[in-house]
């Protein structure tokens, strides 16, 4: 074996490992793919033989490549976002969801990407590694050009932005779930008889223009119509996570992690009184997002 071969051999064994770092810090399977291959030929162009810690080495340049295409690529995602996601859902509407779809939801969570979207590179990059592959302040500071006390700090703000501040006790912020997660089962399932036990009889459906089906109401009264409309779109349901939504417990549709849709929800007596969809995009960028913990 030459030592081009032995290079490879040893960049296979850490590639899951880079390839879970960069899907965190970018929310894109397709552009983590990117990340790892650029980092793949920045590591044909030194000397494999001075890198002390291969590991830390291509964490180390994996991690920069993914804070520049955070910094640049703000202004075209804007662009392109909304069309992206209305593509995705339209492909999952025929029975043709992405392929990584699967392998998204065993690997994190999509209400997680969505809120991550949310924090500026910089506190993404202290968050992800840190919170989420337990690296050093000590290692991430020289790549953020930050002192580690000062990362510490923006892993901190991240943290909370992450996690929100429930507007509600927990005990109700449990019940909450509970009945919101009852209704994202059934309406997966497309099982009437279920989603009909979460919902109040004179429960209320409210939906942005966007998201209501060609030739559908905004808004739809009574449990029965509710109920059948919400198990004619269980293809949207697969893709939906709880989450909470401006503090209170919520949902987020997201194919590949890009928020579509979120639903908030009136809750008495453990049913749902009702709900709002929630597309606009100048709406979606109005809400406080976080996960559940």
């Amino acid at each position: 074996m030459d030592e081009r071969e032995a290079l490879a051999e040893r960049f296979e064994a850490q590639r899951a490992l880079l390839r879970a770092v960069a899907h965190r810090m970018l929310g894109s399977l397709d552009e983590a793919e990117d990340a790892v291959q650029e980092t793949w030929l920045r590591l044909c162009r030194v000397d494999a033989g001075e890198v002390d810690n291969l590991t830390g080495w291509l964490r180390t340049v994996v991690t920069r490549i993914c804070l520049d295409m955070l910094r640049t690529r703000r202004s075209r995602r804007e662009d392109l976002a909304e069309q992206e996601v209305l593509d995705q859902a339209a492909g999952s509407a025929q029975g043709r969801p992405p392929e990584d779809e699967a392998l998204l939801a065993d690997s994190v969570s999509r209400a997680l990407l969505v809120v991550l979207e949310t924090l500026d590179p910089v506190e993404r990059i202290a968050f992800v590694l840190h919170d989420m592959f337990a690296v050093p302040f000590s290692e991430i500071a020289p790549v953020l050009e930050r002192t580690p006390g000062a990362t510490k700090k923006i892993a901190s703000r991240a943290r909370h932005k992450v996690r929100g501040t429930p507007v509600v006790p927990a005990a109700e912020l449990a019940r909450q779930h509970q009945v919101v997660s009852a209704f994202l089962a059934a309406a997966r399932a497309g099982d009437l008889t279920a989603v009909l036990a979460v919902l109040a009889p004179d429960v209320v459906r409210r939906a942005d223009p966007v998201a209501v089906p060609p030739g559908g109401p905004a808004e739809v009264r009574g449990a029965r119509a509710v109920a059948e409309g919400t198990t004619a779109l269980a293809h949207r349901s697969r893709l939906a996570e709880p989450a909470l939504v401006n503090g209170m417990v919520g949902a987020v549709v997201a194919p590949r992690g890009r928020l579509l849709f979120a639903l908030t929800f009136t809750i008495e007596d453990d049913r749902i009184t009702a709900y709002d969809v929630i597309a606009d995009p100048a709406r979606l960028r109005r809400l406080d997002l976080a996960v559940l913990g």
